[in-house]
């Protein structure tokens, strides 16, 4: 069963989850009401039905058969443009639309709603440039032109924010979960007495045990990175050997703490459950979507003794960043002493009998 794990998980990861765990919302169904049937709301409608994040759906005329779509999931968005918009447009210079979304999914409501204010915009800029009746380039003279520089990902790639993340979760699996069970079907097997009562050290069984999962996950970040660079072309702008270190200390909290599981555990499928469920929650805590900061108090505390959020932390650094010793080394001694702590109790918890 670990031979698959070890092989099998890393290309499923980097391939398949950088590629589907994503924040950029595609696809937006749409239903249009066009009460108007004018030039200029036909331009409107078009504005969406051209975008690459909204599919137009169906163009319906009463705001109950919208509804009915939504409720149905055909729809996701519905867009009504009320009659008379194009004569309040031209006679008023101000005209208003409604836009009603199915929040059920609040990431597609709130992101879907930034680019319908993003198309609206867009499109009010188009008529003030007809209107006005010069070049849009001449129009726009005398405001103020703002020009984005994204740091570290100029071209907003969300492939380069995830695929870091991907191979703390490899790391991860590798380093608590494997450890834990490995160590556990000593005990499933009956192996375990017959250990106990030999000369070997505890310490020595231990470092046997964890010591080639060490070997075997820093390998797998290498071949990750390695994947990463091929196929992905993720920057790499930070010292690799610096990377390693980190993730070597990083692997000592996460297999003192599948030492730990396993020492609690009596059976293949307690250790399992238990350090998933370890995982699970650090995962969900450690910034792999959305960043630590926006987490309520309460949770950033928690996540003080969360080692996956830092291990998250300094790999964006490091990759993306470019961040040396001098930047991270708080977070890493914290690793160090963190790591000691955990693999301390885990092997004091060990029981060897001579």
């Amino acid at each position: 069963m670990m031979l698959p794990i070890i092989l099998v998980v890393p290309l499923v990861q980097l391939l398949i989850l950088v590629n589907v765990a994503t924040m950029e919302i595609k696809h937006i169904k749409v239903c249009i009401i066009d009460n108007d049937l004018s030039t200029t709301s036909r331009d409107l409608c078009s504005k969406f039905n051209n975008s690459r994040f909204f599919v137009v759906k169906d163009m319906v005329f009463e705001m109950d058969k919208a509804l009915v779509m939504v409720e149905n999931n055909k729809a996701d968005m519905v867009l009504q443009i009320p009659s008379g918009f194009e004569r309040s447009l031209m006679r008023e210079n101000t005209a208003k639309v409604q836009v009603l979304f199915n929040a059920i999914n609040g990431t597609v409501a709130g992101i879907g709603s930034s680019y319908v204010t993003q198309i609206i915009a867009g499109f009010n800029r188009d008529i003030i440039t007809q209107r006005v009746g010069i070049s849009p380039g001449l129009g726009e003279q005398g405001s103020i032109n703002i020009i984005p520089a994204f740091w570290y990902n100029p071209d907003m790639n969300y492939k380069v924010f995830m695929v870091p993340a991907i191979l703390v979760l490899l790391v991860t699996i590798i380093g608590m979960a494997l450890s834990a069970v490995n160590i556990i079907r000593e005990k499933e097997m009956g192996n375990i007495e017959q250990i106990n009562v030999t000369p070997i050290r505890k310490a020595h069984f231990i470092i046997g045990k964890l010591l080639p999962f060490w070997i075997i996950a820093l390998f797998m970040l290498g071949f990750g990175l390695t994947i990463g660079k091929l196929i992905f072309n993720i920057p790499m702008v930070g010292n690799l050997a610096l990377l390693f270190v980190v993730a070597a200390l990083y692997l000592l909290v996460i297999q003192g703490i599948g030492l730990m599981i396993s020492n609690s555990s009596n059976t293949f499928q307690q250790a399992i459950f238990s350090s998933f469920f370890f995982i699970i929650v650090f995962i969900m805590m450690s910034g792999i979507f959305t960043p630590t900061d926006s987490m309520p108090r309460w949770a950033q505390i928690v996540n003080y003794i969360n080692p996956i959020a830092y291990f998250m932390k300094l790999i964006r650094m490091i990759l993306l960043k470019g961040s040396g010793l001098m930047d991270i080394y708080k977070d890493l001694l914290i690793l160090l002493f963190y790591g000691l702590a955990v693999l301390s109790i885990a092997v004091n918890r060990y029981r060897k009998v001579v």
